[in-house]
């Protein structure tokens, strides 16, 4: 019997979309011989969805999810079209797989699709079988949990355009404040900010030193290049360089409800209506297919092609 490698599953899932394990008991079947190895799932009935599987996958929904015990997930998965991504099927699919993240705590995409989705079937194999119920290569891309925590309110927010943006924002809160109608419309508010204006970083803190650097010397050659005196060049870049984290981070950006405002001082306003502390800890956003290569429609080869051309 031929020593399966991990480098062999890898590769077959790459060229089936079918699940590590199934890959495994495949190519062990084959004795590691490749094609032999997908004639078998061909064989199996998940052959099928192996020809969808190098279809560009870069529509499909954001689901954030947050549990009763508080775990809070944001999860993507992809298809082909927009017109996939609003079938009812392919949506509750995905919101089950948020469910299962959160309850399971898998530690990546590929260990979620070795869970048990049902009975029998593993979440890779129902990923298979939605591809053949829906006609579209379908792809798990990345997911991020969030446990609970004492003191830690999770809020999320999906935008309205079909689930493109996800954003899940949790708040550090004083003790009291977890429940607060307050705290969880202010919560709800930094989301939308978030959904909205996408910031790189909760605060300056988070911001990384070398990054800050770059930009002062980037903003010192505008003004002197504006012909500024080097004396005053060092407080012009210090001005400037407050425009720059209002643009980065999530904290110094204008608040959504009254853009007078940043998110941070509409917090503190929060704070001495309710009595107690509130502070924006972390954020996850995730929009639909960003960074990923989008298939190209050519309306005219379309047409000729439904000509019989």
């Amino acid at each position: 019997m031929a020593n399966i490698s991990a480098a062999a599953i890898k590769e077959l899932r790459e060229k089936t979309n079918v699940g590590m394990m199934e890959c495994k008991k495949a190519l062990t079947e084959a004795d590691g011989d490749m094609e032999k190895a997908i004639v078998i799932l061909r064989e199996r009935g998940i052959a099928v969805a192996a020809k969808k599987a190098g279809r560009i996958a870069a529509e499909g929904l954001v689901c954030p999810f947050i549990a009763e015990d508080g775990t809070a997930v944001i999860i993507e998965v992809n298809c082909e079209t927009d017109f996939a991504a609003k079938n009812n099927v392919f949506g509750s699919f995905v919101k089950d797989l948020a469910k299962i993240v959160a309850e399971k705590n898998p530690a990546d995409v590929d260990a979620l699709l070795e869970l048990e989705y049902s009975a029998g079937i593993s979440v890779g194999a129902e990923v298979q079988n939605k591809v053949l119920t829906i006609g579209e290569n379908i792809k798990i891309r990345r997911f991020v949990r969030f446990a609970p925590e004492k003191g830690i309110v999770p809020i999320m927010y999906n935008h309205h355009l079909a689930g493109k943006i996800g954003v899940i924002v949790r708040l550090a809160v004083s003790e009291g404040l977890e429940n607060n109608e307050a705290v969880l419309a202010y919560g709800k508010n930094v989301c939308m900010n978030v959904a909205a204006y996408s910031p790189e970083f909760v605060n300056r803190d988070a911001v990384p030193a070398e990054r800050v650097e770059a930009e002062k010397e980037i903003l010192k050659a505008q003004v002197m290049n504006e012909g500024k005196p080097e004396k005053i060049a060092e407080k012009i870049v210090a001005g400037r360089l407050g425009k720059f984290y209002e643009q980065v981070c999530c904290v110094d950006q204008a608040y959504i409800l009254d853009m007078t405002m940043s998110v941070g001082a509409a917090g503190k306003l929060v704070e001495k209506e309710v009595g107690g502390s509130i502070s924006v800890l972390d954020f996850v956003r995730f929009e639909c297919g960003e960074g990923m290569e989008k298939k190209a429609d050519d309306f005219a080869e379309e047409v000729a092609r439904m000509a019989g051309k």
